[in-house]
């Protein structure tokens, strides 16, 4: 790994794993004495952020993670509706050979909440819709998608932490997800999928 895709990942870690708040100034020196590399890097990898926009650069000084608006929160899950529906009625046919991953990634969930821990629940409920999205068979929607769930993470930073029911449900509701895919019929499991997003997107505009 390069010294900048090292400062990348550690930057772009610490928002989605929401120890790096919204508005909170980044310095590049402050990055380069915590990762142990020269600012260069340091700021290529903020550069790169700024790309995903997740960061706001500020020439030679740092930047600013960049709070999601009502209108981006608004679009990004609108935009992750349309993905995960059109997805969910494209990988039908190949259900059986994306069960056992979405079981593996069930059982991540499910381990985490026994643990309290939000960023591993976080990690594998976003793994598990990746998987449904990847199964489809368009790469150029799979890298889309895996953008929006990036700026998702952040909009609903800490909506989790300490909410064990919420967690919960949301386990219950990606298990009801597997059990139609396995059992249920094509048009149950797309509006499942589809009223799943519309609970999370409930959620995330209304806080």
């Amino acid at each position: 790994m390069s010294a900048s895709d090292k400062a990348y990942e550690h930057v772009k870690g610490g928002i989605l794993a929401g120890d790096v708040l919204p508005n909170t100034f980044l310095t590049e020196g402050q990055l380069a004495e915590q990762i142990g590399i020269s600012r260069t890097p340091v700021r290529e990898a903020l550069l790169r952020l700024q790309a995903e926009g997740m960061v706001e650069l500020f020439p030679k000084k740092g930047a600013l993670v960049s709070a999601p608006t009502p209108r981006e929160t608004r679009e990004v899950f609108e935009a992750r509706a349309l993905i995960e529906e059109w997805a969910a009625s494209q990988m039908w046919a190949r259900r059986a050979e994306a069960a056992p991953a979405l079981h593996a990634k069930l059982d991540q969930m499910s381990a985490a909440l026994k643990d309290d821990d939000v960023s591993t629940f976080s990690a594998a409920d976003r793994a598990f819709h990746e998987v449904i999205v990847e199964a489809a068979g368009n790469s150029v929607i799979t890298r889309q998608y895996r953008h929006l769930r990036d700026r998702q993470i952040v909009i609903v930073a800490g909506n989790l932490r300490g909410d064990k029911p919420r967690m919960t449900l949301s386990l219950r509701q990606h298990r009801e997800l597997l059990r139609l895919l396995e059992s249920g019929t094509k048009a149950q499991f797309v509006h499942a999928c589809r009223e799943h997003v519309n609970y999370a997107t409930s959620l995330a505009v209304t806080r």
